[in-house]
């Protein structure tokens, strides 16, 4: 996982995105919005629950509040079921009002000028999701200390932040949520840029804590999820700190406090409101939310019915299954599934990044010191997505591989270094062969950019092969 050497390593910044970069957000938008204007109504999970948030805002003037009856199991099992017909409306269905505001208040606009289209609400987080793209490749090229392209006449000597990027891009599950309503795409956003500021500020020896603390409380007022950014943040400024000696623990402590009051300043702004709608402590309104849900499945009921493992709809089976498929893509309301072919395939995609990112991973000790902190950062925030997926399932019956794209700059990094690997194996054989000529080069660059290539291609044929003859 060694970065390509450079005599002027940079933390990066947004300008000057290169050609790689370019191409890959053309080809996300050429086909997220296949899949905005093609995916029926509300054929994404949840998209009437959010929709209607968004609705209320623009409509009302004010946040809405979760009340009983906003979430109904039978009647929403009608509506999936039947398709979402047009006789059976979707205004009851507003069981996503106690969720963090941010996303809605920024949609309604759309909402308004749109006359309330759908496909204008796509779009707007389809372009949130490029700037999750694009912040991907920035927080890899930070860790990596990829120069930026021009700075000091340099070009762009590592593939790593531009993979990164494409494996975030090319996710069927994850373009087909890009491409829907929902607040995934702006807690996204937010997860990378913040982990941009918090490598970025490894790299420099200090993190901009109003930068950062502003971030942070975005995050607060979007979605849970993106509540790992805070301990994520303070693990940068305390590795910061410790490499800088006893002398900086004093001006850590004082970033410290400045990013997390700026952060919970504003997601006081949430909580505030919770402790009056939602009930005193109840401040992101979890408890209110569990007594009006009623109905969902959850993980006792689903052991005592079906056991823990050896069916498969036991627990655990269930559990990994569902997760692996509906990660790769699984899609309508996870009712649509790809060939078993394709699942399989993917399953030895998957091994094989696994392999190559465990063999890159063995020239860590070669990284600079920002870089090799910046790993521990990368993983922290991997391992608390996982912690809080973990969590959610003890308690209802979620398997949804989605959940885990908090983590796709870990994940994605980890893929780019399995796929360049893969290069670099594949050049030393071919150099067994032929070992002058540009082939061996040329080996080591087809086999990353193949591979996105087919991800890609998944992507279309998710859309054309799967999801619109079976909800068309």
């Amino acid at each position: 996982m060694n970065p390509s050497p450079s005599p002027r390593p940079s933390a990066g910044g947004p300008a000057n995105l290169p050609a790689p970069l370019l191409l890959i957000l053309f080809l996300y938008l050429a086909l997220g919005l296949q899949y905005a204007r093609l995916t029926p109504a509300w054929q994404v999970p949840d998209e009437p629950a959010h929709y209607n948030v968004i609705r209320q805002i623009a409509q009302a003037g004010r946040l809405p509040r979760l009340e009983a009856g906003d979430y109904d199991q039978a009647y929403l099992e009608r509506l999936t079921g039947a398709r979402f017909p047009p006789d059976l409306p979707i205004d009851r269905v507003q069981y996503q009002d106690y969720q963090p505001p941010l996303y809605y208040l920024l949609a309604a606009p759309v909402f308004l000028l749109s006359g309330g289209s759908l496909a204008a609400l796509r779009l707007f987080s389809l372009a949130l999701g490029a700037g999750v793209i694009v912040f991907t490749y920035l927080a890899v090229r930070a860790v990596t200390g990829s120069p930026a392209p021009g700075a000091h006449g340099e070009r762009e000597t590592s593939a790593l932040p531009s993979l990164a990027a494409g494996f975030t891009a090319f996710i069927p599950q994850h373009m087909a949520m890009l491409a829907g309503v929902n607040n995934d795409a702006l807690a996204e956003l937010l997860i990378a840029l913040g982990l941009w500021l918090a490598l970025r500020g490894l790299r420099a020896g200090r993190l901009n804590p109003w930068a950062a603390g502003l971030v942070l409380g975005l995050a607060f007022l979007t979605k849970v999820q993106a509540y790992l950014l805070a301990p994520v943040l303070v693990l940068a400024v305390g590795l910061n700190a410790w490499r800088g000696g006893r002398a900086a623990w004093r001006a850590g402590l004082r970033t410290a406090v400045i990013l997390l009051g700026v952060g919970l300043a504003l997601g006081a702004l949430y909580w505030g409101r919770n402790w009056i709608v939602c009930g005193p402590w109840d401040l992101v309104c979890g408890r209110w939310h569990n007594q009006i849900v009623v109905g969902q499945p959850t993980t006792a009921e689903w052991i005592t019915r079906y056991g823990w493992w050896g069916t498969d709809a036991s627990l655990l089976n269930r559990f990994l299954v569902f997760t692996f498929q509906s990660f790769w893509g699984q899609f309508g309301w996870m009712a649509v599934v790809m060939d078993r072919r394709v699942y399989l395939a993917l399953l030895a995609f998957t091994a094989a990044l696994a392999v190559g990112a465990l063999g890159a991973a063995r020239g860590w000790r070669a990284w600079p010191a920002a870089g090799r902190t910046g790993l521990l950062v990368l993983g922290a925030s991997a391992l608390l997505s996982l912690a809080v997926y973990l969590y959610y399932n003890m308690e209802f019956v979620q398997h949804q591989g989605r959940y885990l794209f908090p983590a796709l700059v870990p994940l994605s990094l980890a893929a780019a270094a399995g796929l360049r690997q893969w290069g670099r194996w594949l050049r030393a054989l071919v150099e067994r062969f032929s070992p002058s000529g540009p082939l061996p080069g040329l080996t080591e660059a087809a086999v990353p950019a193949l591979a996105l290539a087919g991800l890609a291609g998944l992507c279309w044929l998710a859309l054309y092969r799967f999801i619109l003859p079976a909800l068309a």
